[in-house]
């Protein structure tokens, strides 16, 4: 068992007012995720200009969503070791060298390598598993669901602002400079990653002393049903949300939407989900989250339906678009407060991280898959049938997730509970 820093028990005051790491935490997950909310942007441009298929960009996407998730577990250990503020600094630099890389490659080997593994890296130094780790430390627990839906509504509200802007840009000054844009834009994250250097080492906060190590802490919630069914759900949280943000675009295209209505359907999903993950942090602190997940997971896929069977006009898809906006990312708030109710914030980053992985295996899935079926088949359709069961088990597989706090033995902090 590792010993608590001297002091840490007894001296360990929230230095980080609830205002400041809102502030902060917000402004860079609106930077981070709004920048890569607009990726399906460049499916078509990348795609014309180098004459690659569709499936090399959609590989390229998907690998980043795989590196995202395996390298925002060491993001997480990290973060919850050193302070997440030193991995968020960090994370800009390689998501500006990413950006610059993604302009620059002119063979699908380097655009995998700087689209994908660099600026997925880059994503998980930058995003969620760190911010929410801060969050979990620095605000109380009566109010961190609240905190999370915040957060989570602040990458919303960055898709809402900055996927037209990407959109104005690729227009205006080419998809290459526009990219180059975009990586001097992220280096913002550095100073506002500073408003967030916690005290000590950033295990400070209440709950936030160390009483297992890295490995009983993994052994544990590995252990444990309801993580392993959060993890399962969170598969098709990423399989549904990144197949439809990538391939959306082009399937509204390929039926004879202009690319506006994309545009205006990518920043309605941004919009709504502002207040749908505002509400699920809301409710998060009032109902069940585990029914909350249930839910939003069932009217993902009634959501789905509707729009496969109604006609496809630029209203049904803005339609659409708001629906799944409400539904979007609001799973984010009370997956990780759940998680953080269970086991506690002393290694909320680092588990917060492997089930994020879960969620970039998903999103691996669905975009590669998007782009391997619509090769194969030229359409879209399977993958959209897919989703719509994912939904159904995603919903049923939350259903009996257990939220009250582990209970652990006191020589034996380590052990898996049933």
């Amino acid at each position: 068992m590792s010993t608590p820093s001297p002091g840490a028990a007894t001296s360990a005051p929230q230095t980080l007012s609830a205002l400041q790491v809102l502030a902060c935490g917000a402004a860079i997950v609106t930077l981070s995720m709004g920048i890569r909310h607009g990726f399906g942007l460049w499916l078509q441009p990348i795609t014309q200009d180098l004459g690659w298929t569709r499936e090399n960009f959609a590989f390229a996407m998907a690998v980043q969503n795989l590196s995202w998730g395996l390298f925002g577990i060491f993001a997480g250990m990290l973060a919850d070791r050193f302070g997440g503020y030193r991995v968020l600094m960090g994370g800009a630099v390689l998501y500006a060298l990413g950006l610059a890389g993604m302009a620059w490659s002119s063979t699908t080997l380097l655009f995998t390598l700087t689209t994908g593994v660099l600026i997925g890296a880059a994503q998980a130094g930058t995003t969620y598993a760190v911010i929410y780790g801060i969050l979990g430390r620095q605000i109380p627990a009566e109010r961190r669901s609240w905190a999370m839906g915040m957060a989570a509504a602040a990458g919303s509200f960055g898709q809402f602002l900055m996927v037209p802007v990407e959109g104005f840009l690729i227009a205006q000054f080419g998809w290459q400079q526009a990219l180059l844009v975009l990586g001097v834009a992220v280096l913002l994250v550095v100073p506002l990653a500073t408003g967030l250097r916690e005290p000590a080492t950033g295990a400070a906060g209440p709950g936030a002393v160390r009483q297992q190590t890295i490995g009983q802490a993994v052994r544990e919630a590995f252990g444990y049903r309801s993580f392993q069914l959060l993890m399962a759900g969170y598969f098709v949280c990423g399989f549904q949300v990144v197949f439809i943000g990538v391939h959306m675009p082009s399937y509204l295209k390929d039926h004879g939407l202009s690319p506006q209505v994309a545009s205006y359907a990518l920043a309605l999903i941004g919009l709504f989900n502002v207040f749908g993950t505002y509400a699920a942090g809301v409710l998060g602190q009032r109902l069940a989250k585990r029914k909350i997940l249930a839910f939003i997971y069932l009217m993902r896929s009634v959501a789905i339906t509707v729009f496969l069977l109604a006609p496809l006009t630029p209203w049904s898809v803005y339609v659409f678009a708001a629906a799944m906006g409400l539904l979007w990312l609001s799973t984010i708030p009370p997956t990780n407060a759940i998680v953080a109710q269970i086991f506690g914030v002393a290694h909320l980053s680092m588990l917060g991280g492997f089930v994020f992985f879960s969620h970039q295996v998903g999103s691996f899935m669905g975009v590669w898959l998007g782009g391997l079926l619509y090769d194969r088949t030229g359409s879209y359709d399977i993958v959209w049938y897919i989703s719509i069961a994912l939904g159904v088990f995603a919903a049923v597989v939350n259903w009996p997730v257990r939220e009250a706090p582990i209970q652990r033995g006191p020589q034996r902090v380590g052990g898996a509970a049933a």
